[in-house]
């Protein structure tokens, strides 16, 4: 169960704690009708209701209500960056869907995710604060809680949270660092692929070169100010540089990797509880530090 502690100071003497929940919390009103529903208001351990006053110096305790999944629980690995009771920070592999679909059912991380959540006993809701395509490895992050997943949303709407992903590309890209702006659309509505289209969404890719290789390939870091469905793969290939072994996208090459060489790298925030800065990196999956290799 997450906990949020707040210690009551001299500018608080005068109000209720209900007060105190809405100018000192950030959660939403709804959450705030729950907490309330549930009693899970605690002043120095005693719960309490929320008319009371308190003194400088007590330690008001909200914890949040408990909620659970019920995705079929499979044995899938789960990779863990990072854990606390608010946050799971995922390295996933590639080749696996994020969240059960139409298509894909079953055998998905939120599967994998539920079995090791009732192996430990724990019991939270997975909610998946990014998504990344079944063949992209790297940073998923899976809020415990309502309250940590509409804290990355307005973060992510202010421009507070940073992604970074690492893809190998055809071609030797040109300029060390730029930006493409462009917008991005479904052209068929009946078909997955997006691509770069008039009066499409404004999407905007940040890109510095690491290497160049003399294979013809480059390495290249991203950084989103946008988050479109194939943002990456649709602006590269619009450049002439598409993610190597990218199928969708105009570059299918299959002897050097299987999937796309495409892998989300970092993600940074605030904790949605603490509100300090926290970073997370996902190491690279063997089979692009292989390719890096081979280019090498």
């Amino acid at each position: 169960m997450s906990e949020f502690t707040y210690t009551i100071t001299a500018e608080d003497k005068d109000l209720a704690i209900k007060q105190i929940l809405r100018q000192r919390f950030q959660f939403s009103a709804r959450m705030r009708n729950k907490i309330k529903r549930e009693k899970l208001v605690y002043l120095n351990g005693e719960q309490i209701p929320g008319w009371i006053t308190a003194k400088p110096g007590d330690v008001l305790e909200i914890r949040l209500p408990e909620e659970t999944s019920d995705f079929i629980p499979e044995d899938i690995p789960i990779r863990t960056v990072y854990e606390d009771s608010s946050l799971l920070i995922i390295n996933k592999q590639p080749g696996i869907v994020v969240h059960p679909t139409k298509g894909h059912p079953q055998h998905t991380l939120a599967n994998g995710i539920m079995k090791e959540m009732l192996d430990r006993g724990q019991s939270f809701k997975i909610r998946f604060m990014n998504r990344l395509d079944m063949d992209t490895s790297g940073i998923v992050a899976v809020a415990k809680n309502s309250h940590c997943q509409a804290s990355f949303m307005k973060q992510s709407q202010a421009g507070l949270v940073e992604k970074r992903y690492l893809a190998i590309v055809k071609g030797l890209v040109k300029e060390d660092q730029g930006t493409i702006s462009l917008p991005i659309g479904q052209p068929d509505p009946e078909r997955v692929e997006r691509a770069v289209v008039e009066g499409g969404s404004p999407s905007v890719t940040h890109y510095q070169v690491l290497d160049r290789f003399r294979a013809g390939y480059s390495l290249v870091e991203l950084s989103l100010e946008t988050g479109r469905t194939h943002q990456i793969r649709v602006h590269m290939a619009a450049i002439g540089h598409p993610v190597v072994s990218d199928h969708l996208y105009g570059e299918s090459n299959p002897f050097l990797i299987e999937r796309q060489a495409l892998h989300a790298r970092k993600l940074a925030m605030l904790h949605p509880v603490t509100g300090e800065p926290v970073s997370f990196e996902a190491e690279l999956p063997e089979d692009m530090a292989n390719l890096l290799e081979k280019l090498r």
